[in-house]
């Protein structure tokens, strides 16, 4: 008697790379949802944050096409790298704005530099769920 294998073996087993990506999908639709909510709301939102219409806009604009991007490529099989890179860029993102917010650069109102606060933990917050989802995988 002979068997015969494929030799192909999985990428990963399937429930490994579940909370990756969950961690991937939360954060794009949570992306797309306050990119779309900023970019209708953009004209009541400026006064508020203390940055243009057009600004606000094209921060919404921006999210919108980030979470359609990042919920798309956390079907891909090779998860763990899109992790990484996404990672890696939520920390880069995190740092960047927090520069700027300690530096001042922006002209944010009061409740803007709450808003950007927020928004900077709910990253670094999505950063841990990806960093033990890539963790699990490793």
């Amino acid at each position: 008697m002979t068997a015969f294998t494929t030799g192909t073996v999985p990428v990963s087993s399937g429930a490994d790379d579940q909370l990756l990506r969950f961690a991937l999908r939360a954060d794009a639709t949570l992306c797309a949802g306050l990119g779309l909510f900023v970019a209708m709301a953009a004209d009541v939102l400026a006064p508020l944050t203390g940055l243009t219409t057009t600004a606000e806009w094209l921060f919404g604009a921006a999210l919108v096409g980030y979470g359609a991007v990042l919920y798309t490529v956390a079907r891909v099989r090779a998860v763990r790298r899109v992790g990484q890179a996404v990672l890696a860029g939520n920390v880069t993102f995190a740092g960047a704005a927090a520069l700027v917010l300690g530096a001042g650069w922006l002209p944010l109102t009061g409740f803007g530099v709450a808003v950007a606060v927020v928004f900077v933990a709910l990253t670094l917050g999505f950063a841990g769920l990806q960093y033990l989802g890539v963790r699990r995988l490793a």
